[in-house]
């Protein structure tokens, strides 16, 4: 034995963290998830054959909605909204499950896409009255720009402006502030006589040849 190794100390091995427990809240919407999905999909033994199988899915599933952000019960409804609709008899993959959480624009009351992009193409139109069906398509649309809107051809303003959309209902659905609607401008008062289109001519001549009024 050499003396570095007599005079070395014996490694000591680090304690392995455990990973943190689930609360009791978050296993108890995990289990009433599953037995949501196990009364959507009668197949769904063909992913979780037994007791040992369903628990591992608990726990990936569980880490997944933790990496994608997905903490609250408004997006595991909306999950559960499009397992009904898929009308599949085999339970969806966590992955696809979490795709399902993004809900779309009219199951939070807008408009989709295709009406969101036309609205905001209309109003872009330096004539347009800029009447809005909903403030997030007035966002979507000034962070696309509405110099863009009206001159860009469609496969670019379409691509821009559906990205902005897809960011925007997100925002609604978390309650993120969206940019306020301009309020209309006060019609202008029209003259209405000769006597006051005359003296609103000799008032402006006053002003520009430097006259107090």
């Amino acid at each position: 034995m050499t003396t570095a190794a007599r005079g070395s100390r014996p490694a000591i091995a680090k304690p392995i963290q455990q990973p943190q427990s689930v609360d009791p809240a978050t296993a108890g919407v995990v289990n009433a998830l599953f037995a949501e999905l196990q009364s959507i999909f009668p197949a769904w033994r063909q992913a979780w054959p037994d007791d040992k199988a369903l628990s591992a899915a608990k726990k990936t599933w569980t880490k997944g909605f933790m990496a994608a952000g997905i903490n609250t019960i408004e997006q595991i409804r909306f999950g559960i909204e499009q397992c009904r609709k898929s009308g599949g008899d085999f339970a969806p993959s966590v992955g696809r499950f979490i795709r399902w959480c993004e809900p779309t624009p009219g199951m939070l009351g807008l408009p989709d896409a295709v009406k969101a992009y036309r609205e905001a193409c209309a109003n872009a139109h330096p004539a347009a009255d800029r009447k809005w069906s909903h403030p997030a398509v007035h966002h979507a649309a000034c962070e696309t720009g509405f110099y863009e809107l009206a001159t860009m051809p469609e496969e670019r303003s379409r691509k821009l402006f559906d990205r902005n959309y897809a960011i925007t209902v997100r925002m609604v659905m978390e309650g993120q502030p969206l940019r306020a609607i301009p309020l209309a401008l006060p019609e202008t008062v029209s003259v209405r006589t000769e006597e006051v289109g005359r003296a609103a001519l000799e008032g402006l001549r006053k002003v520009m040849r430097g006259e107090s009024a």
